[in-house]
C-alpha cells in the first residue's frame, strides 16, 4: 500500500474527504518527525511506538576497494510494533 492508497482507505473508513485524509496523514507524519527529532518517542497503545535508536560509531569496509572506513555514530528512526498490531498480523 502506498501513500495515496492509504489516504483513500483513511477517507473511506473515517467518512471524510480524500483532501482531509491527506492533510491528516501529513500532519501525523510531521508530528511524529518533530517528536523524534526532539528526542521524544510516540506511543500509540495497541499499534506501536516510534522511537529513535542510537547507532554507535564503527569501522566498516568499502566493498569495492576493501579499504577500511570509519562510520560515524548516528540516530536511527525506528518502529516497535505493539501487541494489537502483532495480533492483527498473526491472527
Amino acid at each position: 500500500m502506498n501513500k495515496s492508497e492509504l489516504i483513500d482507505a483513511m477517507a473511506a473508513s473515517a467518512n471524510i474527504s480524500k483532501a482531509d485524509a491527506g492533510r491528516a496523514l501529513d500532519a501525523f507524519i510531521d508530528a511524529v518527525g518533530t517528536a523524534l527529532k526532539s528526542g521524544d518517542q510516540v506511543t500509540l497503545v495497541g499499534f506501536g511506538t516510534f522511537l529513535v535508536r542510537e547507532r554507535e560509531a564503527r569501522s566498516g569496509r568499502n566493498p569495492r576497494t576493501g579499504e577500511t572506513i570509519e562510520i560515524s555514530a548516528s540516530r536511527l528512526p525506528s518502529f516497535k510494533a505493539g501487541k494489537g498490531l502483532k495480533d492483527a498480523v498473526n491472527g
